[in-house]
C-alpha cells in the first residue's frame, strides 16, 4: 500500500465563471492547470458556504427520532435524520438545535459533534456537520417544510434494520447511522 501524499500542490485556477444559478446553487466552470502542466475545465456546484447539519436525536437511551419527508430528487418519501442548512450568524450547534425544534419538536440540552462530512466533493463544495442530540426537551419552532414531517421513534436495538428499508437510502443518513453505531460502541 502506498502512502498518501498530503502535500500535493493544488491545481491553479485560471478562471472561474458562473454558467448557471438558482436560488440554492451556482454552477461554476473552472479553467484549471495541474502541477504537471495539464489544463482542464471542471464544473462544480457552489452552495451557500455556510454548511448544513444533521442530527441523530436520542429521545432516551433506547430510542432515536427520525423524520419521514418528501425528497424531490427521487419523488419519494424518505426516512432519515433531521437536517437543514446553517443560517447566517449561526454555528453548527445553534443550527442543529433550531433544526431539531423545527423538524421534531424538541430542543437538546446536549449536542455533541460526531463528524463533518462532504457531499460529492468532486462536484460540490458543501459540508455537513453530523451531531448527536441528547437530553431532549419539548420545544417547537415553525419550520420551512411545506407539510408537517412525520416523526418516527426508532429503537436503538434495531438500528441495523434501517439499512434494509427501501425508504432509508440517503447516503448522509446512512453515514450518520454507521457513525452513531460506532459512537454507541465506544461511549455506552
Amino acid at each position: 500500500m502506498s502512502k498518501v501524499d498530503t502535500d500535493k500542490v493544488l491545481p491553479r485556477i485560471h478562471d472561474a465563471t458562473v454558467v448557471a444559478k438558482s436560488r440554492l446553487f451556482h454552477i461554476e466552470r473552472l479553467d484549471l492547470e495541474f502541477s504537471n502542466g495539464a489544463r482542464r475545465e471542471f464544473e462544480r456546484m457552489r452552495g451557500s458556504g455556510r454548511g448544513a447539519v444533521m442530527l441523530v436525536p436520542f429521545l432516551d437511551a433506547d430510542t432515536l427520532l427520525l423524520v419521514q419527508e418528501y425528497a424531490a430528487g427521487t419523488h419519494s418519501y424518505q426516512l432519515g435524520f433531521p437536517k437543514g442548512l446553517i443560517d447566517p450568524g449561526e454555528d453548527a450547534l445553534q443550527a442543529g438545535n433550531r433544526e431539531l425544534m423545527e423538524e421534531v419538536g424538541y430542543g437538546a440540552n446536549k449536542l455533541h459533534p460526531l463528524h463533518k462530512i462532504s457531499m460529492a466533493p468532486a462536484f460540490f463544495n458543501a459540508s455537513m456537520d453530523i451531531l448527536i442530540a441528547e437530553d431532549l426537551y419539548p420545544k417547537r419552532l415553525p419550520g420551512d417544510e411545506p407539510e408537517p414531517l412525520e416523526v418516527v421513534l426508532w429503537p436503538v436495538q434495531e438500528l441495523d434494520s434501517l439499512l434494509h428499508r427501501p425508504d432509508f437510502t440517503e447516503a448522509r443518513s446512512i453515514s450518520a447511522l454507521l457513525l452513531v453505531e460506532r459512537w454507541l460502541r465506544n461511549n455506552r
